[in-house]
């Protein structure tokens, strides 16, 4: 019975030993990925500035990105309002089905959930979006402590 023990103890150990070492690879990855890929951007800002001149497009990163964050956000809000439209329409054309009108009070609780999300990320990308463009857009001075 002793032996038994042992043997249970001695899994339940390896068990937690490997998930702490998958648990430091995966953020030791977490952790250099983002290192290795932003130091390989230094020429990236040079093309940019040369692709961007005959597209009409920013040649400032943060701002580019910025802005097709915000489209892609404004799409996604326009989903939703077309759903939300959608479910409205069933439900005004339910005529006492319960199933259908159970159907769209879902669609209806998931656009209005998918639209706060939406408005948040959106929130979020403006805040970020702005305090990158003026960290990378000082003039070298330091801002006042």
């Amino acid at each position: 019975m002793l032996h038994a023990k042992i043997k249970i103890n001695f899994y339940t150990t390896r068990l937690i030993m490997k998930k702490i070492f998958i648990i430091a690879i995966v953020a030791g990855l977490l952790v250099t990925v983002p290192l290795i890929a932003h130091a390989q951007l230094g020429q990236a800002g040079v093309n940019l500035k040369s692709a961007a001149g005959s597209t009409g497009l920013s040649d400032n990163l943060p701002a580019t990105i910025g802005a097709v964050i915000k489209t892609a956000l404004a799409l996604v809000g326009t989903i939703f309002l077309v759903l939300t439209i959608y479910a409205g329409i069933l439900w005004m054309t339910a005529a006492g089905a319960e199933e259908q009108i159970e159907k769209a009070k879902k669609i209806i609780t998931a656009c209005v959930i998918g639209l706060f999300i939406t408005l948040s990320a959106y929130a979020i990308t403006y805040f970020v979006t702005t305090k990158l463009n003026t960290a990378t857009t000082s003039t070298g001075t330091l801002p006042p402590s």
